[in-house]
């Protein structure tokens, strides 16, 4: 007998997105079926947008799941899954929306199916409103793996705004019986790299960009690197910087736009990067963020980080609701796990 769906108020914390992709990530998890009003009520066109649509239908999919409201600029859907189904998938986002906010939604899930999976998402690699490919590698999915998980990413194209076009592929290899987290320091800082970025763009764009990071971090030549890429469907910069300390490297990003500054650009990245250095906890706010759904599915676990975003307070309610608990004290995040034993389909 199905359950009855929980109520979830998508104008809850941050009201955008980010409550969405939980809550589907969540509800393949526990088979809790639920009903979400006032999807994205904070945003200046609320409702459903490609991506989001994207993220509803790679869920359905790989569950079977039963829904209602999925179409470009619903305001409330009905979500009701089925079993769980490891398998190859492929999910077209069909603009320059992230394919990493498309992996929010399904990767957690699979991360407790009985065998290996493998999720190929088109659409933006690279753009101001999602995680970068690069963190997902460097940073998110190394973390994951501490709990027995096995992941891996491969960028096939590149893929910036307006155009997209862009296209990762994420291998996922379960564990039955997954470890809970524990990051609690980062050790100290064994490496730092810094690069940018240009696809049909002067490479001039990028040096500048390297110049001012090679400044304000106190980097060498050998540090920096520019990256043309040659296979993009439209022009893109974007500015990234690993941080690679003992226990995680810590990727920090900046997209170029139009109008802005390379100067700017890289601006944002070194003091985002100075910041995260001086503050010596090993989690930052947007890994934090991220690593609450999966840990809710697989162990549980602790970590430290600085002030929580509203991103983050969005998914403790998320989980909440759920019927999970995550609880902060003085940067101190504990993860409780939802299940007990892997999905089966």
């Amino acid at each position: 007998m199905t359950k009855p769906a929980i109520l979830i108020d998508g104008a809850t914390g941050e009201g955008g997105g980010q409550i969405l992709r939980s809550s589907l990530a969540l509800s393949m998890a526990t088979g809790q079926p639920f009903r979400m009003i006032h999807i994205r009520a904070n945003r200046p066109k609320p409702g459903l947008m490609r991506q989001h649509l994207t993220c509803v239908q790679a869920a359905a999919m790989i569950c079977g799941a039963r829904v209602t409201g999925d179409a470009v600029g619903s305001k409330e859907i009905t979500f009701v899954p089925g079993p769980v189904r490891a398998g190859e998938y492929h999910f077209a986002v069909g603009s320059a929306g992230g394919t990493s906010l498309v992996l929010q939604a399904v990767m957690p899930v699979l991360l407790r199916a009985q065998t290996r999976s493998s999720v190929t998402v088109t659409g933006g690699t690279h753009n101001t409103h999602a995680p970068p490919f690069d963190f997902v590698k460097n940073t998110l999915l190394p973390v994951l793996e501490k709990t027995g998980v096995s992941l891996s990413a491969r960028l096939d194209r590149h893929g910036f705004y307006p155009a997209g076009g862009g296209c990762v592929v994420v291998d996922v290899s379960p564990t039955p019986r997954p470890e809970p987290l524990k990051l609690l320091s980062r050790g100290e800082r064994v490496g730092t790299r810094a690069s940018a970025l240009v696809a049909r763009l002067a490479r001039s764009i990028a040096m500048r960009e390297l110049g001012v990071i090679r400044d304000r971090l106190g980097l060498t030549p050998d540090q920096l690197q520019v990256v043309e890429v040659t296979q993009s469907h439209s022009p893109g910069n974007a500015v990234l910087i690993e941080l690679q300390f003992e226990a995680l490297t810590e990727t920090i990003s900046s997209i170029g736009e139009h109008g802005k500054s390379a100067e700017r650009v890289a601006e944002v990245a070194a003091k985002e990067a100075l910041e995260y250095i001086e503050s010596n906890e090993p989690v930052g706010p947007h890994l934090a963020d991220q690593l609450m759904v999966p840990l809710a599915i697989l162990a549980g676990g602790k970590f430290r980080t600085g002030p929580l975003t509203q991103h983050s307070r969005t998914n403790i309610a998320t989980i909440q609701a759920f019927g999970g608990l995550v609880s902060e004290l003085e940067g101190l995040v504990s993860v409780r796990p939802l299940l007990t034993d892997t999905l089966s389909a």
